[in-house]
């Protein structure tokens, strides 16, 4: 039985707006229906706003997200997904099915663990001059193992017919390949998806072209 959290503050993202685990959570607010407040962490002005002493206090790896909900702070956009699913009604984000459940963390792990960190910002500022031919090796590596993985899982959707985690992970990290100009015509499965997912309003409203710290320049 899910506990009803309506009296409480609305939760609040600190956040940057080209973040991969920062748009995550907003895809997954945006797919529950629920109303946040966003503070704006600029990981480039000041040197980065993520190192400073006020920002460690809320996430002490000094990465965004950090997310303040129910009284406490979560620092983990997966840990904050399962627990907005787990705490708040609404489409569920994970299945029910077992083996499904399974196979959505299953895609969700090798995004947020075996790419993203991969092409992050921290890494790339010590990769230095060859930051794009590091991204680009390391997203193509992951896309290679995804695409058949998702070959064997996927439906209308990651996993199935649902949207589901793995949808929220995958959307922001084909958004960071285009980015960094991989090519992603080898990897069909991946485009369809990430086509099919990006016509649906919660992805739409929560990508990085449309946030309140998105620069001028880049607001759609």
């Amino acid at each position: 039985m899910r506990t009803s959290f309506a009296c409480l503050a609305k939760p609040i993202l600190h956040g940057y707006f080209r973040s991969s685990c920062s748009w995550r959570v907003r895809i997954a607010f945006a797919l529950k229906g629920i109303e946040y407040d966003q503070v704006p962490v600029n990981l480039v002005k000041d040197g980065g706003q993520q190192l400073s002493d006020q920002y460690k206090v809320l996430n002490p790896m000094k990465q965004v997200p950090a997310v303040q909900i129910d009284g406490i702070t979560l620092c983990q956009s997966l840990a904050v997904i399962q627990y907005i699913e787990e705490t708040r009604p609404g489409p569920r984000l994970l299945p029910t099915d077992p083996k499904k459940r399974a196979q959505v963390r299953m895609v969700s792990d090798l995004i947020s663990s075996g790419i993203q960190p991969l092409q992050n910002l921290s890494v790339l500022q010590k990769i230095g001059a060859e930051k794009v031919q590091w991204a680009q090796h390391f997203i193509t590596r992951g896309f290679e193992a995804l695409e058949p993985m998702l070959k064997e899982t996927a439906g209308t959707y990651c996993v199935g017919d649902e949207i589901s985690m793995a949808d929220i992970c995958l959307v922001p990290q084909v958004y960071n390949a285009d980015r960094f100009k991989v090519d992603i015509s080898p990897f069909p499965t991946i485009k369809r998806l990430n086509q099919t997912l990006m016509e649906i309003e919660a992805f739409k409203v929560s990508h990085p072209s449309c946030q309140p710290d998105t620069p001028p320049d880049l607001h759609t």
